[in-house]
């Protein structure tokens, strides 16, 4: 069963629809990237599979035993949030609300649990810190570790860097890419960045005003007239070039003819683009130094 299903789903506002008709499905290990123009319901959807808005039509279905409550978060955040007066080991920490019910402390479990995780992000040092005197690279590793924190299969990020500079921001993908990679975890990530979503993800859903254009793999994606309308002169059909799959390997080159919308599309000389993917590795990741000097925070509530 997929871990994530979605039939004829919908949702409106004071009787007005602003989503519509979606159908997809996410299997376990997946990273989806949910894209598309401002307006098209991506972050409405996002509160709709947390149980957060209540669908119009259709459902939403949970599988392989997945609760609503085990699913990570890592929301947009507000100028109040990001001046939250809380350590980071605290703030890394209430990722484990959800599941204390009426017990008033963390377990020994749980608080190894935010250790791994911050560990794992490369943020141990900082644990002692106030939150809101962090950069905004590290204020979004610290919500990504709650975010673990919290999730046991599946982690959604709603534009996660939104606001950070490309130091800070190349060094998020590449944590987020070895989370879905390493841990396990299946990844859900609403974004405008077109070439990431296009460098990380194995899925794409791309949503318009009128509602789901398309779902398919990474590689549909790129061959579809929705690509090409959506990228105009910047989309590079499969035909043309070969791209590296997510491990680095380049991919089979497409034998078959371009289609009408392909052979449509222009590709200027000299501006070939070069889809190298480096293998994510902890040794591979950027310092937290070269991120220090961000002033863009992003936005989303703890």
């Amino acid at each position: 069963m997929s871990l994530l299903k979605c039939e004829n789903l919908s949702f409106a506002y004071d009787g007005v629809t602003v989503v519509r008709d979606l159908n997809f499905t996410v299997e376990e290990g997946n990273y989806l990237c949910i894209i598309g123009e401002n307006g098209a319901g991506k972050s409405t959807l996002i509160k709709g599979l947390l149980r957060l808005k209540k669908p119009s039509a259709g459902k939403v279905e949970l599988g392989e035993g997945l609760r609503a409550s085990e699913i990570g978060y890592l929301p947009q955040q507000t100028q109040i949030q990001k001046d939250f007066p809380a350590s980071v080991r605290e703030v890394v920490l209430s990722g484990c609300l959800n599941r204390m019910g009426l017990r008033p402390f963390y377990t020994r479990a749980e608080k190894e649990r935010a250790r791994e995780n911050m560990e794992a992000l490369e943020i141990l040092e900082l644990q002692d810190q106030c939150y809101r005197d962090l950069s905004g690279g590290q204020q979004q590793r610290v919500l990504l570790a709650r975010a673990m924190c919290a999730a046991q299969k599946l982690i959604l990020l709603d534009e996660p860097v939104s606001g950070l500079d490309p130091v800070a921001t190349r060094s998020l993908y590449a944590l987020i890419a070895r989370i879905n990679e390493t841990a396990g975890l299946t990844v859900i990530m609403v974004s405008h960045d077109i070439d990431a979503s296009l460098k990380y993800a194995s899925h794409i859903l791309h949503l318009g005003q009128e509602g789901q254009l398309f779902f398919g793999t990474q590689k549909e994606y790129r061959r579809s007239a929705v690509y090409h309308d959506f990228l105009g002169d910047r989309a590079v059909p499969m035909w043309k070039h070969d791209f590296p799959n997510r491990v680095g390997r380049a991919a089979p080159r497409e034998e078959a003819e371009p289609t009408e919308t392909e052979s449509r599309v222009k590709v200027h000389s000299g501006k070939k683009s070069s889809r190298r993917l480096k293998k994510v590795s902890s040794a591979g990741t950027i310092n937290q130094s070269q991120e220090g000097a961000s002033d863009n925070r992003p936005e989303g509530p703890l």
